[in-house]
């Protein structure tokens, strides 16, 4: 079988462009006064998974440290 060789890049693209949405749209709901999070039953695991996941898109997007200079 051929694959494209980029194909993991692309698979790759597509579930981060589906948690980026995802978590999106968990935000909006708790910043849009759906309550407590606590209170309204969502769990600890969840909200968690989920502060992971936001850290883990702020690290892939953000800039790459400067290198040292060899010397």
């Amino acid at each position: 079988m051929n694959h494209h060789p980029d194909i993991h890049r692309h698979l790759h693209a597509a579930r981060a462009a589906e948690l980026r949405a995802q978590a999106r749209a968990w935000e909006l709901r708790r910043t849009a006064g759906a309550g407590d999070p606590v209170r309204s039953g969502a769990s600890l695991r969840a909200r968690l998974g989920w502060l992971l996941v936001e850290a883990g898109l702020r690290l892939l997007h953000s800039p790459a440290p400067p290198h040292p200079a060899e010397g």
